[in-house]
């Protein structure tokens, strides 16, 4: 889930960041996306509109239409399921599981329902419900949006698929599982300001703060894990754009924030490979 200079110009003019990669026969700009976002937010700089209108291709992690969504949809469904007999609750500590159970009770999600999921399922579904609690929207996600602006003739393409998204959270060794979920817990519980501050953040184009609230917290708690959701997709996907550079034209990359930010974020990597990166 980050400081691009602002100068004076007021809060109400600020846009997320963009970042732009140049080769002698390629321009490639990337911009990291929150995935869900407040209803009505006016957050598309300028010069991701023109870009847009102008690329040859535009990349996503998935590919956004409804055959993906119902591909994603039946494996988690699949894979987000205990065994029969299993409890979540019992894999659990006992102040875990009431916290578990308080916390889904006042998000409307049944704590018996959460008791049947795998702990990324469950911190999954809290995660998303207190988002929309602070109101995150399904159906203003930018994705979805960059999808309806981009000309139909551009072609679309994909990092990834859904069975290979699902799997990130699903394959993850279980104790790293319950870590992210009691960090989502504890973020439910201690800081509920959590997604409008990164949300504020994004627009004002403060990597820094992204850094510190969006990814900080997650490679604290399971490095692990932040490698499988964040650094050795970003390494992947860094050589793709690297050899994609190297035929030429013009490319958008609309990927989560999270794979900007950092060292080992994608503008780095790219930096690292020798690509000219005009950027926070």
């Amino acid at each position: 889930m980050l400081a691009l200079a602002l100068g004076a110009a007021p809060m109400a003019a600020a846009k997320p960041p963009i970042w732009i990669v140049r080769s002698k026969t390629a321009t490639l700009v990337l911009f990291g996306s929150i995935h869900l976002l407040p209803a009505g937010l006016d957050w598309r700089p300028a010069a991701l509109d023109d870009a847009l209108a102008r690329a040859d291709e535009v990349w996503f992690e998935l590919p956004i239409d409804a055959a993906t969504d119902n591909r994603a949809a039946n494996a988690a469904i699949a894979r987000g399921a205990l065994p029969r007999g299993r409890s979540l609750f019992a894999m659990l500590g006992p102040d875990e599981a009431a916290r578990l159970t308080r916390e889904g009770g006042a998000l409307n999600c049944p704590p018996q329902a959460l008791d049947r999921m795998q702990p990324w399922m469950a911190d999954l579904t809290l995660s998303v419900a207190s988002d929309a609690r602070a109101g995150a929207s399904a159906f203003d996600g930018v994705e979805d949006q960059i999808q309806a602006v981009t000309p139909a003739a551009t072609r679309r393409r994909a990092f990834e698929g859904p069975e290979q998204q699902i799997d990130f959270l699903a394959g993850a060794p279980v104790k790293d599982q319950i870590a992210s979920l009691d960090w989502t817990m504890d973020e439910i519980d201690n800081d509920p300001g959590s997604y409008q501050r990164v949300v504020d953040e994004w627009m004002a184009a403060d990597t820094a703060g992204l850094e510190r609230d969006a990814l900080a917290p997650l490679q604290k708690v399971s490095p692990t894990l932040f490698d499988r959701l964040l650094g050795n997709r970003n390494r992947a996907w860094a050589k793709v754009l690297t050899k994609r550079m190297r035929h030429g034209g013009q490319i958008v990359v609309v990927v989560g924030v999270g794979h900007m930010l950092g060292p080992g974020g994608l503008p780095a990597l790219l930096r690292a490979d020798g690509l000219d990166v005009e950027g926070p």
